[in-house]
């Protein structure tokens, strides 16, 4: 994988002069996703500085160097304090913004062109710059400098210095205001599509897992107290069902991504007019913001995606306890592979299920990346405030998590292998048809309530003589209630009562099949 070099003054002493004034100093390395990136493979880290002490990572100045960044120096006179700009920069995680950063600025230089601002070969030139620019990032040969503050300006400060004037003229009528809510956006897209793919292949491995199982069966629970016979597919589908709803989420709120701010400025656009509808088409946005001032403060579509994300981690981590309670002795309702289990450092017979342990665990990371993005908002004024810079980390964080906790959990449910002969001994509790044989009393005409009133008394009587209902006898049963026939024998049956739910959206055999077959036609359109 390809590497990311920065250059930071806080990590190394040797300098290095730049034609903007800066001095930046020191290397540090971190993977850069390249776009072939698959979730399934690994998770990119976010680049930090290495090495040093307390000490050596302390503000120090060589004497006469300049610090202040080139976009605002003509304002400024006294360099920014090195310990400013290593709180302030954002590079050594914005970076992972570059492709979108230049798809951006080429589709911004376009529409200079356009509105006849830039030449045709002043585009150009801009384009291919920020091609070979974004080649070389992906290749890991590009350095990044902290100095330079974040993955706008290092990439702007890089091209004006390889092509010249042409490079000035880019940042004519935008701000980095709506460059990185344009940025943020085109990013938010991406990781949403890849997402709801993520979806769909654990969907897909939840239900072969559900074919596989075939007509196991096992207790349902309520409160963790056995409740009554379900098919195992008919369990594992339920979880089907959620992450599709997690999917028509993240789609629906794309549709709320899918807006472009360029063009808005700082806050209240420009004197310089630019084709908006122009630029969004070279962007694929599907439509372009309406008010300058929102546009550059608008972080809803980050709380949705977040929110999104952090209920499907809810879903997997509900998921998760559920596998965890099927893998322990006392259940052993389900084996899981080797390749996603691990082992005890002291206890050699132990075979721990870690996927499901951790992701119960990031589910933690993803909620609480969504409440500080949401304080994070709560008490800002219109428009930008820098305190926004501190949207992404959770932004980034939660769209890796997501997607690595999505695509380990398709590969452990498909080696995923279903214990039938412990569910179907689990099943054998007579417990769990006490509510069949309510229903039965309800149809020889018993009012549900009483009848519910009878079999509670029929299931203490059972308890107390350590018989199951099916050996009880029929003069037992006529205790409670004189209406009952031999024919309630006919019910106490685990298959009997699976079959009688054929209602919809109930457990039976046929309505479970129907819904594999379903799912199966749905997922592959």
């Amino acid at each position: 994988m390809p590497t990311v070099a920065f250059r930071d003054a806080r990590t190394d002493r040797s300098s290095d002069s730049h034609t903007d004034g800066t001095e930046a100093t020191g290397v540090f390395f971190a993977p850069v996703p390249s776009d072939s990136w698959n979730a399934a493979q690994h998770v990119p880290a976010i680049p930090q500085p290495t090495g040093g002490t307390a000490a050596e990572l302390a503000p120090r100045w060589k004497a006469g160097s300049f610090a202040a960044p080139f976009m605002w120096k003509g304002r400024f006179s006294k360099p920014t304090s090195e310990l400013v700009q290593a709180y302030g920069e954002s590079v050594s995680f914005d970076w992972r913004l570059y492709a979108h950063d230049i798809r951006g600025s080429i589709a911004h230089a376009k529409g200079l062109e356009k509105a006849g601002i830039i030449t045709a070969e002043e585009c150009a030139a801009i384009e291919r710059g920020l091609t070979e620019i974004q080649r070389e990032i992906e290749m890991g040969d590009f350095e990044w400098q902290t100095s330079l503050e974040d993955v706008h300006m290092n990439i702007e400060s890089e091209l004006t210095k390889r092509i010249g004037q042409p490079g000035a003229k880019l940042h004519t009528a935008r701000s980095r205001n709506d460059q990185i809510a344009t940025d943020v956006r085109l990013y938010c897209k991406d990781a949403t599509d890849q997402i709801i793919a993520l979806v769909r292949e654990l969907q897909r491995a939840l239900i072969e897992a559900a074919e596989r199982a075939g007509e196991a069966v096992l207790p349902g629970y309520t409160h963790l107290q056995r409740g009554q016979p379900v098919l195992f597919a008919h369990h594992l589908l339920a979880y089907v069902e959620m992450l599709d709803r997690d999917a028509a989420r993240l789609a629906d709120g794309r549709k709320r991504i899918d807006v472009m701010p360029l063009g808005s400025g700082a806050l209240a656009g420009s004197t310089l007019i630019i084709n908006r509808e122009f630029v969004a088409k070279q962007l694929d946005f599907a439509a372009v913001t309406q008010n300058s001032m929102d546009a550059v403060s608008d972080r809803d579509f980050i709380a949705e995606l977040l929110f999104s994300i952090a209920l499907c981690g809810v879903h997997l981590s509900r998921l998760s306890e559920d596998i965890i309670l099927w893998c322990s002795s006392e259940f052993g309702f389900v084996t899981l592979s080797d390749a996603h289990t691990t082992g005890s450092s002291l206890m050699p017979q132990k075979k721990n299920p870690d996927v499901a342990e951790l992701t119960r665990g990031k589910t933690g990371r993803l909620v609480g990346n969504l409440m500080s993005l949401l304080t994070l908002l709560k008490g800002l004024p219109m428009t930008y405030n820098r305190d926004m810079q501190e949207d992404k980390e959770p932004l980034f964080d939660s769209i890796d998590t997501i997607k690595s906790a999505l695509a380990v959990f398709a590969e452990m449910i498909a080696g995923m292998d279903v214990n039938a002969s412990r569910t179907k001994s689990a099943t054998n509790d007579p417990m769990l048809l006490a509510t069949d044989i309510a229903d039965y009393l309800v149809r020889i005409g018993v009012p549900f309530r009483q009848a519910h009133e009878i079999i509670g008394k029929l299931v203490a009587y059972s308890l107390r003589q350590k018989r199951g209902f099916a050996h009880l006898k029929i003069e037992e049963y006529r205790r409670f209630y004189k209406g009952f026939s031999r024919d309630v024998y006919d019910i106490l049956k685990v298959d009997t009562a699976l079959e009688a739910r054929k209602g919809i959206g109930a457990p039976s055999p046929q309505n479970v099949k129907a819904q594999i077959k379903r799912w199966r036609k749905q997922l592959e359109a």
